[in-house]
């Protein structure tokens, strides 16, 4: 069995080490180590684990729940949604901003880089945490969905009044894993051009959230990307 010791923020780490410990864990990691020695792997391998990195366990406030990691250069950098400065805006956050804009009139910026929504306490989760270059989905159902299904399960069971923003049929799906009584849950459709005619616009998830956290006390985002 490969070592498996992941480079994660170290309030994680008791929370998730039974998962770590876990043979299917120590098969994903050889998986991605043939990967690795044969393609290559997209985030890079120190921005796998990004968004926990970023983000405290105790500091969680809001998981917005991604599917795949953007599969082409210089694209991912182990946030959902998110893309390095400099990156071209992906149609699904360009309608992210177009939401973002109508629902608080904060007009888009040219950067897709979400990090300073990380800084508050948005956890910006993919279900799969790496893809093969250029082959969207290649990563999927070899052990990350596992894994980040027990880490949504983790947020749910030793956290209250975090905010799940689930955008599409596949987020909505890990409902099931949200304990409801505690936590607020947005669902839409996916802000995809393929589908955020179907519920995305008007959904008002960044003033929905913000409402939810300041009624419970707890400090609201500041959704603004530019200052």
């Amino acid at each position: 069995m490969p070592n498996v010791d992941p480079k994660i923020e170290a309030s994680w780490k008791p929370l998730l080490a039974s998962e770590f410990h876990a043979e299917y864990f120590s098969k994903l990691k050889s998986f991605l180590l043939e990967e690795k020695a044969k393609h290559t792997i997209f985030p890079p391998g120190d921005k796998i684990f990004e968004a926990f990195n970023r983000v405290p366990f105790n500091e969680v406030k809001v998981v917005i729940l991604g599917q795949d990691p953007y599969h082409n250069d210089g694209q991912a950098h182990g946030l959902c949604f998110s893309v390095q400065h400099g990156v071209a805006l992906p149609p699904s956050l360009k309608n992210i901003y177009k939401e973002l804009h109508s629902d608080l009139g904060i007009a888009p910026i040219a950067s897709g880089n979400l990090e300073k929504w990380t800084d508050q306490g948005v956890f910006l989760l993919n279900a799969t945490l790496t893809v093969r270059a250029h082959e969207a989905g290649a990563h999927q159902k070899k052990g990350w969905e596992t894994f980040t299904d027990k880490v949504i399960q983790t947020i749910s069971e030793n956290k209250k009044n975090v905010v799940f923003i689930l955008w599409g049929n596949y987020a909505q799906q890990k409902q099931k894993l949200i304990d409801a009584s505690k936590h607020l849950i947005i669902k839409s459709a996916h802000p995809s051009p393929l589908s955020a005619h179907n519920g995305f616009w008007g959904s008002k998830p960044f003033s929905k959230t913000n409402e939810y956290l300041t009624n419970n006390g707890i400090k609201p985002i500041n959704w603004d990307l530019s200052i």
